[in-house]
């Protein structure tokens, strides 16, 4: 190695050294604080993560009221049980993939045959047709709120409800149209 080439990396190796050492004195007293940019990306931080559990909840709570709603349909039509079931289980699968699958969507175990009101909180009409109409209308309505939350929703989360609405809306064709064809 020539002197030239000693004395540029005996150079870069005292600097690096003193850049090493730089901030090490003996004053410190203690952890260093975070500056006002950090302080500011973590309360943002705090915040997109509060606002993504809020969304999750409001995805999670509209597929559980959903399948609520299938569920007293089924418990108040049995007959409809062979066409109402398949889209329930989905229903169920949806709910869980957003974020509840620990805990037993409501009414899910308690909904007895023969029950004239729903565990959503409202009455199951008496006529079959009328009741599936209903049914329809509640997919429309948990499809259409998973849509809104779309642009609110993470990207990969943003995925899964678009996939959840698009269901909704398939199973609303399939409780009303999808029988006239």
């Amino acid at each position: 190695m020539t002197t030239t080439g000693r004395r540029a990396l005996l150079v870069a190796g005292a600097s690096a050294a003193a850049a090493a050492l730089t901030g090490c004195t003996s004053g410190d007293a203690g952890p260093r604080r975070p500056g006002a940019a950090e302080e500011a990306a973590a309360r943002e931080a705090e915040r997109v993560a509060r606002a993504e559990a809020a969304l999750r909840r409001r995805a999670v709570t509209a597929s559980r009221t959903l399948l609520a709603r299938y569920d007293a349909v089924l418990a108040a039509h049995p007959a409809l049980h062979a066409r109402v079931a398949p889209l329930r289980a989905s229903v169920a699968a949806h709910a869980s993939a957003l974020g509840e699958g620990d805990r037993p969507a409501p009414g899910s175990s308690t909904a007895t045959p023969g029950a004239g009101t729903g565990t959503a909180g409202a009455a199951v009409p008496t006529a079959p047709g009328a009741a599936l109409r209903e049914l329809a209308a509640a997919a429309r309505a948990a499809s259409d709120a998973h849509t809104a939350e779309l642009l609110a929703a993470p990207p990969e989360y943003a995925r899964l409800l678009a996939s959840v609405a698009a269901a909704g809306a398939a199973h609303a064709y399939l409780l009303t149209e999808g029988a006239r064809a």
